[in-house]
């Protein structure tokens, strides 16, 4: 397959560049920087130059076509203001799906986060971004274009991962390794039936393939 994976150089992103690269899959990162690029070349990832806050729909259909699958993995990131929350969380994950849409790439996944929710109240920047994920998450859902699946994981670590999971509509809250997002998310690309669900991720006992292949009803 070939999966164009909106922030490239994040970190669950390089994890499933990595992943996918390995298992002999093409893997395009799509990055803000130039001087990124080596980074994804050395996990045999393909690097595109593409800066979602600025891009229009048009720019970014372009990188997708051909494309079998489409992972949003970008995030404004735990330093940036509740401005940024708005441009990469919410406004350029909808960027990302309306031109996957009218690329003709099906599958879309998108890493949302535990507790995001368009309602949600506060004032807080940790509040506007929990606004700003749920926004983008209805807005991917109501795309009839996309066989989307949303991903919110609960606490991300950089432990080593463990390859065990608790993956389910309500899981609780808890951590999990970024290793291990990386890898159910790769799963998940191989497992259409999980199309139109959104899943918690946190660690558990269950080992990734079994998970996803328990939820899409296998």
């Amino acid at each position: 397959m070939r999966i164009v994976i909106a922030g490239g150089h994040g970190q669950i992103a390089l994890r499933l560049e990595r992943l996918l690269a390995a298992r002999g899959d093409e893997a395009v990162g799509l990055i803000r920087k130039p001087e990124q690029a080596d980074d994804l070349r050395q996990l045999g990832a393909e690097p595109a130059v593409l800066d979602l806050e600025t891009a229009s729909v048009d720019e970014v259909a372009e990188r997708l076509a051909g494309a079998d699958a489409a992972v949003f993995a970008a995030g404004a990131g735990p330093g940036s203001g509740a401005a940024r929350k708005e441009t990469v969380d919410k406004a350029a994950a909808i960027l990302f799906a309306d031109a996957a849409v009218q690329a003709g790439v099906r599958r879309f996944l998108i890493v949302s986060s535990m507790g995001a929710d368009p309602s949600h109240q506060g004032d807080e920047v940790f509040d506007v971004y929990l606004r700003a994920k749920g926004e983008a998450d209805e807005y991917v859902r109501n795309l009839d274009g996309l066989d989307w699946t949303i991903l919110r994981p609960g606490r991300l670590t950089d432990d080593a991962g463990t390859g065990l999971v608790h993956l389910a509509a309500h899981t609780g809250r808890g951590p999990i390794p970024r290793d291990d997002v990386a890898a159910v998310l790769a799963e998940l690309l191989d497992t259409p039936a999980t199309a139109g669900l959104t899943l918690e991720l946190i660690s558990g006992k269950v080992p990734v393939s079994v998970a996803v292949k328990s939820v899409a009803g296998g």
